[in-house]
Order: C-alpha cells, then sequence, then structure tokens
C-alpha cells in the first residue's frame, strides 16, 4: 500500500465516520508490536495516548535507510501510526527529512477532523521520526 493508495482511499468516502472507520482499520493491519519493544526508551513523548515508535537503521544505495515499527494503545492513533509508517518506513533518512507530512494530512483532510491533543500527538510522532533520521544521518 502507498500513501496515494490511502489517500485515493480516503476520498472515496464521503463521511467522516466512514473516514474514522478507515483510519482505525489501517491501525489493525499494523503488524504485531514486540512486547519487549513497549518502554520508556520507545514511548513517544508528547502523546496523549500510549504511542511506542521503534526505527531500525540499515545502509542503502542512497545512503542510511529507516524502517519504522509502531504501536499505540488508542484505536485512531494507531491509524495516524500506520499512515506515518506508509509515508515514512524503508526510506533514506534524507528522503524522510524531505517529507512534508503537513500536505499528506491536509489532502485526507485529516488535520482539520483530529483534536488538538491527537494533533499535538502526531507531531511528536512525526518528530521522533525526523530525529531517528537525523540521528542516521550524523553517524555517517
Amino acid at each position: 500500500m502507498t500513501i496515494d493508495d490511502i489517500i485515493d482511499d480516503f476520498e472515496l468516502l464521503d463521511s467522516w465516520d466512514d473516514r474514522y472507520r478507515y483510519l482505525i482499520e489501517l491501525g489493525r493491519k499494523l503488524p504485531p508490536f514486540p512486547e519487549a519493544e513497549r518502554s520508556d526508551a520507545t514511548k513517544v513523548q508528547g502523546c496523549a495516548s500510549q504511542v511506542w515508535l521503534v526505527s531500525d537503521l540499515s545502509a542503502g544505495a542512497d545512503g542510511p535507510r529507516l524502517t519504522f515499527v509502531g504501536d499505540s494503545d488508542a484505536h485512531i492513533v494507531r491509524g495516524l501510526i500506520a499512515i506515518l509508517l506508509v509515508l515514512y518506513s524503508d526510506k533514506s533518512a534524507r528522503d524522510i527529512l524531505g517529507i512534508d507530512p503537513a500536505a499528506v494530512f491536509d489532502r485526507i483532510g485529516l488535520r482539520e477532523h483530529l483534536t488538538p491533543q491527537r494533533s499535538n500527538g502526531l507531531r511528536s510522532m512525526v518528530e521522533r521520526i525526523r530525529a531517528d533520521a537525523r540521528g542516521a544521518l550524523a553517524t555517517v
């Protein structure tokens, strides 16, 4: 699944109830998160719900690449994580830093339908992903 697929799917849904159900369904499709990774070190600070995010660094032809896994105890937040993973995972650190998640969430129309707490949590997750990418570039 690509981010364009997700955007297209959102555009097919007329009501926000349907869009929220789709978001929750995306979250249900996340791969299982290892119980051992649920720790303070992997917890994303600044989220109202519990959010864990882990990055895996590998070498790529275009520099360091990062793959992410994540989870939350909140259904809608799990859906947001699923979108972020499609957007950022398995990309080069440089590409990650060039992605504008606000533009994607605006295209979906989701930013205006998130509570302030979820918007803050989303920003915290994106900042954590970008911090991991900056850290990967610093090791090169």
